[in-house]
């Protein structure tokens, strides 16, 4: 199966629309073993489901090379979900989807039976719903939540942590409903999921179950040990790798050995096929489904070589102006950005009549590897790649005067990607980390890290949230005095004197970064740079171009914003707001599409390429 997946490029998952939400559909490899079971996989929630985005791929994928079909899906009012106003029926409204998933599974894999893969909170709806979706002959629970009232206590923990880590104050925490990593969870869907509790579930949600323990997790011990006493046939494995997994998205480690296991047992699980109706094939999959809401319309599509990017095209329902915003991910966050700020912000954009687009990048959420590409494709040009099929599709749906837009390592490739492509109107950067990677730093041990400016460790080292994580042992002092040397060393080399400059590695990174904005100066293209005031890419800007950006004064083209108050991922509300609108800026001043553009609406959208 490995090598098969080594010579042969995955086209991402056809996207369709029900219930107002996205499903990711992976049809069953052609030449493979026809079976009558299809695998619905029921997501987490949170930064878990953010985690385990990359492992639902990579586990349709494996399981399409087997002959089996699948069906991802987010649930109303997360991921490229429409966004509910009213959540009065609670936890039924993400039942309701749930239900229609499932419909369109069998609808679009000619399957009757169903596989049900979930997990955290997702493995419990697929216990709780399982007896509702038709014929269920078998279940994968991953690391099930047992009690809602302890997942919720959970879940606060991990958000205070996760609040530490990105320097918020009190008062800029959600303290107020259950939320984690800026994502808000329903009042009424938590006040559901509080009462929930499958530890004496009646009957078993299948006749076969999988059950993957955590380790030290005696509820999880009880619950297989339970459905075995109900009837149910229950294997049971250790979740090895778990906390690896859901730590963080960007440093997300994939559970291999877990993958392989859960791969060969939902096939031995799996009915095979003995005269059913044939799968779809692509071509007859409805090619473009959309999700309405108020000011916008969405496409979500596959583009690119062998349809191998998935993302969203997010049209105004009204008239369009200004250039179409490419907005691009952070790490290996998926396309609808942390705490879903990606997908918010197309959609203000929208109602103010300016097009995007947003995609995950090869290997990056539901976008599948290229074949021959490093595991580590973060600050490389093969980003850049998926950058200009992006600007080829927009070219093709006549929506091609483009600006580019994103943060961190997404701000990194716009700035790589504007210099590559003249496509490029404007760029808007926020918090780029450098803009010439230093070949000395390992991309890996960068991330891992996490390094913060001299001013940010300045701020941490008077707090008491810092004192008491440091005192219990949760803070990487190593790292931290070596991150504050490296910064120390390149305030020293900023003040060398100019015959002394060839022999610092850091004043020749200054001269090719101030070349590359001279490229884009002579160009005119506009470029806007947005900072937080603590941020560690601030630091090496002002090493750059001086403590108050005087040194942009002369690239004409270039100007620098500076948010207090905000944290890298900029998460308060009030900075949220700073960066649309510099990017709402930026779209209307690159420039108007010429007439016939100008008067496109969305209801007469041009005709989408094959596979989209």
């Amino acid at each position: 199966m490995t090598e098969n997946r080594s010579r042969r490029q995955q086209a991402a998952a056809q996207p369709v629309t029900f219930c107002g939400t996205v499903g990711l559909y992976a049809e069953a490899a052609h030449d493979s073993t026809k079976y009558d079971s299809a695998v619905l996989f029921l997501s987490p929630w949170g930064l878990e489901e953010m985690c385990t985005r990359k492992l639902w791929r990579d586990l349709a994928e494996r399981l399409a090379l087997s002959g089996i079909a699948s069906m991802r899906f987010d649930y109303p009012g997360t991921g490229d979900a429409l966004d509910r106003g009213d959540f009065a029926e609670g936890l039924a409204v993400w039942e309701k989807a749930v239900l229609g998933a499932a419909e369109e599974l069998r609808r679009l894999s000619g399957a009757a039976r169903l596989i049900l893969v979930g997990h955290g909170i997702g493995a419990t709806l697929a216990a709780s719903f399982a007896p509702k979706l038709g014929t269920v002959e078998a279940t994968v629970l991953m690391a099930p939540v047992i009690s809602g009232r302890s997942y919720l206590r959970e879940l606060a923990a991990w958000s205070k942590m996760v609040d530490e880590g990105l320097g918020l104050r009190k008062d800029q925490r959600i303290a107020d409903h259950v939320a984690v990593a800026g994502l808000v969870m329903p009042d009424e869907v938590a006040a559901e999921i509080k009462k929930l509790n499958i530890e004496a579930l009646p009957t078993p949600p299948a006749s076969r179950v999988m059950m993957l323990e955590r380790p030290a997790r005696d509820k999880e011990v009880a619950l297989s040990k339970h459905l075995a006493a109900l009837g149910a046939k229950v294997t049971r494995l250790p979740y090895l790798g778990y906390d690896d997994l859901v730590s963080n998205p960007t440093l997300a480690k994939q559970p291999l050995a877990v993958i392989s296991q859960v791969v060969g047992w939902v096939s031995e699980a799996a009915t095979q096929s003995k005269g059913r109706k044939a799968h779809l094939q692509a071509s007859e999959v409805p090619g473009t489904a959309r999700l309405e809401g108020p000011d916008f319309v969405e496409t979500p599509l596959r583009f690119g070589a062998d349809d191998r990017l998935y993302g969203v095209l997010c049209q105004p329902r009204g008239q369009r102006r200004g250039a179409t915003v490419i907005c691009l991910g952070s790490g290996y966050d998926r396309q609808a950005g942390w705490a879903r700020m990606t997908v918010e912000t197309a959609r203000y954009l929208a109602a103010k009549g300016v097009a995007s687009l947003r995609f995950d990048g090869a290997d990056v959420g539901d976008s599948p590897p290229v074949v021959g590409a490093p595991e580590q494709t973060l600050y490389t040009d093969y980003q850049v790649d998926d950058v200009i099929a992006a600007f080829d599709l927009l070219d093709g749906l006549a929506l091609g005067l483009a600006v580019l837009a994103g943060r961190c390592s997404g701000a990194y490739l716009a700035f790589r990607s504007a210099l590559a492509d003249d496509r490029c109107k404007a760029a808007v950067l926020v918090n780029p980390f450098t803009f010439v990677w230093d070949k000395d730093e390992a991309v890996d041990d960068a991330l891992r890290y996490n390094a913060r400016s001299l001013e940010d460790y300045g701020r941490r080292m008077v707090s008491g949230d810092t004192l008491r994580r440091l005192f219990a042992g949760r803070i990487d002092v190593r790292s931290a005095v070596t991150s504050i040397g490296k910064q120390v060393a390149r305030r020293i080399a900023g003040m060398m004197p100019a015959l002394m400059a060839p022999v610092s590695k850091y004043a020749r990174l200054g001269e090719a970064t101030h070349a590359l904005f001279k490229r884009l100066a002579l160009r005119h293209m506009p470029l806007t740079l947005i900072y937080s005031a603590t941020d560690i890419g601030l630091d090496r800007f002002r090493f750059h171009f001086g403590k108050n950006g005087e040194g942009l004064k002369r690239y004409g083209n270039a100007t620098l914003d500076i948010i207090a108050d905000a944290d890298h991922n900029i998460s308060p509300p009030a900075a949220k707001a700073v960066v649309r609108e510099r990017i709402l800026q930026a779209a209307l001043k690159a420039g108007e599409p010429d007439g016939a553009r100008a008067n496109t609406h969305v209801n007469d959208a041009p005709t989408f390429p094959a596979g989209a």
